[in-house]
């Protein structure tokens, strides 16, 4: 099911590795074509172009783009017992976590009356977009939602697609994890449309535009973050999920064929790949994800996404080599699960998130760790970080000088701003030394010849 790469014998470069890789095909350039008339209908017309979109995508028509706030708290009434409990510790479990991604304020200082205060502060508002589609994720709400509480963002907005058989409501999951996260503006707003809205604000329905947009979603939610990038901020295009695991002979195979398949179950392009430096490992994987596979509820998107270009075994000669591939391709998700995995994780750079030891599944990090299961896809793990309170903070500078401080520098400011020719700059200490300073003498420039 899984294709076989046989890299043994080889030592390949990153840049052969990079071209080598498997990775799922993302076009969001021309999704980029298709979605920028939506969002600027959105930009232009506001609720009625939201209207006509969830018409055409939705098959939804005459339903509360904004959905009242006691419905939210309804919800919760069909909720089953044991999952509102497992989303609460979730809730409980982020919070502590996220807690921890606050830095603290720094202070330094430069003398008396001199300081420089470096803080971390919340952007005002935040838009969240939970998708609607093959799937509700609860836990994906949750991890937005927490992550910029614990930043101390103010104002937090949710949308999620109006779905057919809910009244034109969000799913009904979307509702139990804003109502158990304390989100009452939450819309019945899908796609394209949705990261528009949240952009640009549409005052009839008293959304008011955000500052950072997060949240997963297809391709064409993708693209519409790409357009108002620049009007917002946004966390990241998200691609499908990806899973690489480094394992050597000492692996359970059957571990190793669980964690791929509960990747490859998301999408059918989610990308499931394996490095090992064991052929009998590999054969044993092989197998066991050919068993496991049959009879499980989306058993023909997880057999399309194994089977698909995006999705390998990778036989390498050592480990140390596949640490190299590994960061070669800079997975979202990265398992180990090798007989020494503290050497292994030393010589790791680029990954989304990193999973040691048998007992420590990627499902994990989706659900209960504690972590985030926002990640860089498609490479972006060497540049890009997973969502996290950091996501909606931004370091600022408070600069505090008195009068004594500021003469001390006085004279090599003033220095600093004739040689840039913008004199004025000198001058606003100057005036504040309550009398005018002598000004540098400065070797004359030659005058600019004209042709």
């Amino acid at each position: 099911m899984l294709r076989t790469i046989d890299l043994r014998g080889t030592t390949p470069s990153r840049t052969e590795l990079q071209r080598i890789l498997p990775r799922a095909a993302v076009n969001t350039t021309a999704a980029v074509e298709i979605v920028r008339p939506l969002v600027e209908a959105v930009r232009d017309t506001g609720e009625a172009a939201l209207r006509a979109q969830a018409t055409q995508f939705d098959r939804v028509e005459g339903h509360a783009l904004r959905v009242p706030a006691a419905e939210i708290t309804a919800s919760l009434e069909s909720c089953p017992p044991q999952v509102r409990a497992a989303l609460e510790e979730m809730i409980a479990r982020l919070r502590v976590a996220s807690a921890a991604q606050v830095p603290a304020a720094q202070v330094t200082s430069f003398g008396d009356g001199a300081t420089i205060t470096q803080r971390w502060h919340p952007v005002s508002r935040v838009g969240l977009y939970a998708p609607g589609g093959k799937a509700a994720y609860p836990s994906s709400v949750l991890m937005n939602a927490v992550a910029a509480q614990a930043a101390g963002v103010r104002s937090l907005a949710l949308a999620s697609p109006a779905q057919a058989d809910n009244d034109g409501r969000p799913h009904e999951a979307v509702l139990w994890a804003a109502a158990l996260a304390g989100v009452d503006e939450v819309y019945a707003i899908g796609g394209a449309g949705a990261i528009a809205a949240f952009a640009y604000g549409v005052d009839s329905i008293d959304l008011q535009p955000v500052d950072v947009v997060t949240g997963p979603g297809n391709a064409f939610v993708a693209a519409a973050k790409r357009i108002v990038s620049g009007q917002v901020a946004i966390d990241s295009e998200a691609g499908t999920t990806e899973i690489l695991i480094i394992a050597d002979a000492q692996a359970n195979p059957s571990y190793v064929a669980a964690d791929l398949i509960s990747q490859a179950e998301h999408d059918e392009a989610a990308a499931a790949v394996l490095v090992t430096d064991s052929e009998t490992l590999a054969t044993a994987v092989q197998a066991a994800v050919a068993e496991q596979v049959v009879g499980m509820r989306h058993e023909a998107r997880a057999r399309e996404a194994l089977a698909g270009p995006q999705s390998a075994v990778i036989l390498v000669d050592t480990l140390d080599i596949a640490a190299n591939v590994s960061n070669a391709y800079a997975p979202e998700h990265l398992e180990m699960q090798s007989s020494d995995n503290e050497s292994l994780l030393a010589q790791i750079d680029d990954a989304g998130a990193i999973f040691i030891g048998d007992h420590t599944p990627v499902s994990l990090g989706d659900y209960l760790a504690g972590s985030t299961h926002v990640l860089p896809t498609g490479g972006t793990a060497r540049f890009a970080a997973g969502l996290g309170a950091h996501t909606f903070l931004r370091p600022q500078q408070i600069i505090s000088y008195d009068r004594e401080a500021l003469a001390q520098v006085h004279d090599r400011l003033l220095a600093i701003s004739h040689a840039e020719g913008l004199p004025a700059h000198g001058e606003a200490v100057t005036v504040r030394m309550g009398a005018a300073a002598p000004r540098p003498e400065l070797e004359a420039q030659p005058e600019p010849e004209h042709n």
